[in-house]
C-alpha cells in the first residue's frame, strides 16, 4: 500500500520538487493549500491533477486535525513559510503565526490523532544569523536576524520539544540557499538568470545589482528535497545541516549565467547602491558532512549546472509565444 504524505507550502518552489519525488516514489500525495491561496495551483503545472488538494485554513487547528485524521499521513513536509525573506519584516506577527503557528498546530493535530506520522521541519540557515565561525554544522549556535528566521527557530524549536517530549519521529533539514527556474525573480539568482537570457534576446540592455562581492552557498532545489525525503527514511530522527558547502560571489553568479548565453556581463551590469544590504560581510556556508556521512546525501547538481538549467528554462519562457515579456514572466512566476 502505497504511503500517504502530507506537505504544506506546496505550491511554492521546494512543494514542486518534493511532490514531483514523492510521486514518482509512488506515494499518495496531499497537498494543504490556504482557502485564499487556491489560484497559485497553477504553479505546480502537470503536478496538480497527481495531488489531492485540501483546501484549508492553516490557522484553523480544527480543521488541520480532521485533515490529518482523514488522511492519516506517514509522512509530513511543512514547508509552509514567506517565500522572500525580506518580507518578514513588513509583518513580523503574521510570519511568526504562518511559520511557528503551523507547525505547532500540525504538531498537535498528530498528537491529538494519536497517529506515528514522520515530521519533517523546514529549518533555515538564516536562523544561524551573525554567524562568528564558518562553515556552520549542527552544533553552530542560531542568532536569528530578522523576523523570518526568529519564527523559524521558534518551529525548529517547538518541533524538537515535541521530539523529546513524546519520543516521536520529528527532524529538521537547516537548509541554505537551494534554488532552481521555479524561483520568483525577485530572487538574486532568478533576477540574474533572466536578465541574461533577455539581454541575449533583445528585450532588455542592463542590470542593476548590489554588492557583487556578496557570497553564498547556492545549491539546487531538486537535491534538497531528497535530502529532506531520505531524513525521513532513517532509522533515527536528526537535525542536518543541508547545503553544498561551497561560496560563489554575486559576481561568480552573473557572470556564470552570462556565460551560460555568450555575453561578457561586464557590458551590461550596473552596480546600484540601492540594492546594497547591511548583512552581506556574514558568511552563511553549511557543513553538510553529518548528511553525508549518515543519510549518504550529496549534491548532485553543480553551481554551473544550476545557472545552466535556470538561464536556459528563461530562454524558453521568453521564446515562447505564451509569455512574450519579461513583464508577464514576472508576474506569473
Amino acid at each position: 500500500m502505497a504511503k500517504t504524505a502530507l506537505i504544506t507550502g506546496i505550491t511554492g518552489q521546494d512543494g514542486y520538487y518534493l511532490s514531483r519525488l514523492l510521486l514518482e516514489r509512488g506515494y499518495r500525495v496531499a497537498g494543504l493549500v490556504p482557502l485564499h491561496r487556491q489560484s497559485s495551483l497553477a504553479k505546480l503545472g502537470s503536478l496538480a491533477s497527481q495531488i489531492e488538494v485540501c483546501a484549508v485554513d492553516m490557522r484553523d487547528s480544527a480543521a488541520l486535525l480532521a485533515v490529518v485524521e482523514q488522511l492519516q499521513p506517514q509522512e509530513i513536509y511543512n514547508l509552509a513559510a514567506p517565500s522572500f525573506v525580506p518580507d518578514s519584516w513588513q509583518d513580523p506577527l503574521g510570519t511568526l503565526d504562518l511559520v511557528t503557528g503551523t507547525a505547532t498546530r500540525l504538531l498537535e493535530a498528530v498528537r491529538l490523532a494519536g497517529l506515528n506520522t514522520r515530521f519533517y521541519q523546514a529549518s533555515s540557515s538564516e536562523m544561524f544569523g551573525q554567524v562568528d565561525r564558518s562553515p556552520q554544522d549542527e552544533n553552530t549556535p542560531f542568532r536569528p536576524m530578522n523576523p523570518y528566521a526568529a519564527a523559524k527557530l521558534h518551529a525548529h524549536w517547538t518541533m524538537v520539544h515535541h521530539r523529546q517530549r513524546y519520543g516521536w519521529f520529528a527532524c529538521s533539514g537547516i537548509l541554505y540557499n537551494h534554488e532552481s527556474p521555479r524561483r520568483p525573480p525577485n530572487f538574486v539568482t532568478r533576477k540574474v538568470s533572466l536578465a541574461a537570457a533577455s539581454i541575449k534576446l533583445g528585450l532588455s540592455d542592463r542590470l542593476e545589482m548590489g554588492n557583487l562581492d556578496a557570497k553564498r552557498d547556492w545549491g539546487y532545489a531538486g537535491d534538497h528535497v531528497e535530502a529532506m525525503w531520505r531524513m525521513l527514511q532513517a532509522d533515527e530522527p536528526e537535525d542536518y545541516v543541508i547545503g553544498t558547502g561551497q561560496l560563489h560571489s554575486v559576481r561568480e553568479l552573473v557572470a556564470t549565467a552570462f556565460e551560460c548565453v555568450g555575453l561578457d556581463w561586464t557590458r551590461y551590469v550596473v552596480v546600484d547602491p540601492k540594492f546594497l544590504r547591511s548583512d552581506e560581510h556574514f558568511y552563511l556556508v553549511a557543513n553538510p558532512e553529518k548528511a553525508k556521512r549518515q543519510l549518504n546525501w550529496e549534491p548532485q547538481v553543480s553551481f554551473e549546472g544550476l545557472l545552466e538549467k535556470m538561464v536556459l528554462k528563461d530562454l524558453e519562457r521568453l521564446q515562447s509565444a505564451e509569455v512574450p515579456s519579461i513583464a508577464q514572466i514576472e508576474q506569473n512566476s
